[in-house]
């Protein structure tokens, strides 16, 4: 037992999953959520912030957790980066960069711009990479696939909701047209594994929520790309993300009965991400019948954080995080 000991915190080091930045994901979509849902309600509730402060705060020690990860334990990354499925979760360190700076667009835009810059560019490596290995893989199978492979793409459809804002008008459509590419060919082999093969694993089942997504953030990147312009293609984005929303919802009772992962803090970017288009539509189209649903959306997701935020640090301490198989 003694000789086990110092190997012990390089051990939890060493399974510290790159999934945990989903967490930042959540945290920053509630964020914005919140910043919109002010503007909509032209009220200030003082609360933003402290939500950027605190995704900034998590972001961070995520960051210098996982970079020591990196140098001290490079096997276990390396493991994680040729896995089918946490590979895909690589990405969301980009996307946690581009989500604050879209959340920190009003506020400090300067600092916005530095971390939209990063983000993009880290996001465009990470998307090569991924693509690349998984044209080049030898070791993947259909069962792998799960809505977690769209994450790459997500990312690509978020660069312009503050790339456009900040002028960067075709790098904005550049990175747009990546994720709408991506969308269409991925949400076909995601919905083939489904019907066809054998269910997705009870601890991966949140990640179908991702699903909402693409279509969601794409409605926020297209109106953007339109310069504020409501047209076909952007209702069809939103209705999209609207529909998958009711499906997943539908199901809200076989959700209910998973136990505890770390995979549902994929329940809380999606559900941010439908909540701030459903704002957006309210502004565009004028119907109150949107704020009112964007309301509601917004009540959920506040409460789905707020449970994630409270099982998350429940596992933490009873030391069911960062242990192997997680």
């Amino acid at each position: 037992m003694m000789e086990n000991t110092p190997e012990q915190p390089q051990g939890r080091l060493a399974h510290f999953p790159i999934s945990f930045f989903a967490m930042v994901m959540g945290l920053s979509g509630l964020t914005i959520a919140w910043e919109k849902a002010q503007h909509v309600y032209q009220l200030d509730f003082g609360i933003s912030p402290l939500l950027v402060g605190l995704t900034v705060l998590v972001f961070s020690v995520f960051a210098i957790i996982y970079a020591s990860k990196a140098l001290v334990c490079r096997e276990a990354v390396a493991q994680e980066l040729s896995h089918p499925v946490k590979l895909s979760f690589f990405p969301t360190i980009s996307i946690s960069l581009l989500l604050l700076a879209v959340a920190l667009l009003e506020f400090m835009p300067e600092v916005s711009r530095g971390l939209w810059v990063v983000g993009a560019a880290l996001h465009l490596l990470f998307t090569l990479f991924v693509l690349n290995a998984w044209m080049h893989q030898e070791h993947f199978h259909i069962q792998h696939i799960n809505p977690a492979w769209f994450i790459p793409a997500v990312g690509n459809v978020l660069v312009p909701v503050a790339g456009m804002p900040l002028g960067y008008t075709d790098i904005s459509w550049f990175f747009f047209s990546i994720g709408m590419l991506f969308w269409m060919v991925l949400m076909v082999i995601i919905f083939y594994r489904i019907l066809f093969h054998t269910p997705i694993d009870a601890r991966l089942l949140p990640t179908l929520f991702i699903l909402i997504a693409p279509p969601a953030v794409g409605f926020l990147a297209y109106v953007k790309l339109t310069n504020g312009v409501l047209d076909g293609f952007g209702r069809f984005l939103y209705f999209a993300g609207l529909f998958l929303t009711l499906l997943l919802f539908s199901q809200l009772s076989r959700f209910l009965k998973l136990q505890f992962a770390l995979s549902w803090w994929a329940y809380s970017f999606p559900t941010a991400a439908i909540t701030i288009a459903t704002f957006l539509m309210y502004e565009k189209s004028g119907n109150s019948f949107y704020l009112g649903l964007a309301s509601i959306l917004l009540a959920i997701l506040t409460g789905v954080v707020g449970l994630l935020l409270v099982r998350t640090t429940m596992a933490a301490m009873r030391g069911k995080i960062c242990v192997p198989g997680h």
